[in-house]
């Protein structure tokens, strides 16, 4: 273990879970990930020393060849869907949002499927047909038709809320980044608190798995410390593992 008392709470959490013969169940999803680079090169690197599987939320209009080749003998990692272009079509006044209610709805429909196309086709064996929109938001008016596109599941951020007529979600809960404060990684003793937050309702009766969402490409050293501490925390007690998207799915069905 560590004697940090930083990540003591988490420690001691997890240990509650060991007493009580139950195991928490966690996942990692980072976002916008298009091309080679060395911060994906230190991610890749990060998760596979500790064998943590690793879902890379792809976005599909910018990506190509050089993801696939660099993925090849990564044996951690699945490819989502992440929007189309992730570009914002929402007026100044309102939050960024790629799939919103501002454009056509068969364009945006038109547009997620062949995103889903297309990285099924880049990445036939790490592929998973699951959504993540960008910003995490998207026009609920739309949910009813992602399984046309080709999606089975939605990734989100935040308490997992299936609609009628929409798909199963697998949601993310804990952000490493201080968006709208730094813009770096949020204080590690905020991030430890949250985390166990999510494990004290988990324990109380939700089963929904933990998702831990990162961004390689604006990791400061701080995020990079984190996500290396708590990788490191989890695999030193039975009582939290990490699971894989596919292993979620199959779960959710």
């Amino acid at each position: 273990m560590t004697d940090d008392p930083i990540w003591q709470p988490l420690q001691a959490e997890l240990a509650r879970w060991i007493h009580a013969n139950r195991s928490a169940r966690f996942w990692l999803r980072d976002d916008d990930a298009v091309e080679p680079t060395d911060a994906l090169d230190r991610l890749l690197q990060l998760a596979g020393e500790s064998k943590v599987p690793l879902t890379l939320a792809v976005i599909p209009a910018h990506t190509g060849e050089p993801l696939v080749k660099r993925l090849e003998s990564e044996r951690w990692v699945s490819v989502a869907v992440h929007g189309w272009s992730h570009e914002n079509n929402a007026p100044k006044d309102r939050k960024k949002q790629e799939l919103g209610p501002d454009r056509p709805r068969a364009l945006v429909l038109e547009q997620l499927q062949d995103g889903c196309r297309l990285l099924a086709k880049l990445h036939p064996i790490r592929f998973v047909p699951v959504l993540v929109p960008p910003w995490n938001r998207i026009d609920p008016a739309l949910l009813p038709y992602l399984g046309d596109c080709g999606f089975q599941a939605l990734s989100v951020f935040g308490a997992a809320k299936k609609p009628a007529n929409s798909l199963p979600a697998v949601n993310t809960h804990v952000d490493l980044m201080d968006w709208h404060g730094t813009k770096g990684c949020r204080d590690h003793a905020e991030l430890v608190a949250a985390i166990v937050t999510e494990l004290r309702q988990r324990f109380d009766g939700s089963s929904e798995p933990i998702g831990i969402l990162t961004h390689h490409l604006v990791h400061d050293e701080s995020a990079w410390a984190f996500l290396k501490k708590l990788f490191q925390v989890v695999a030193k007690t039975p009582g939290g593992r990490w699971l894989s998207i596919n292993e979620l799915m199959k779960s959710q069905s």
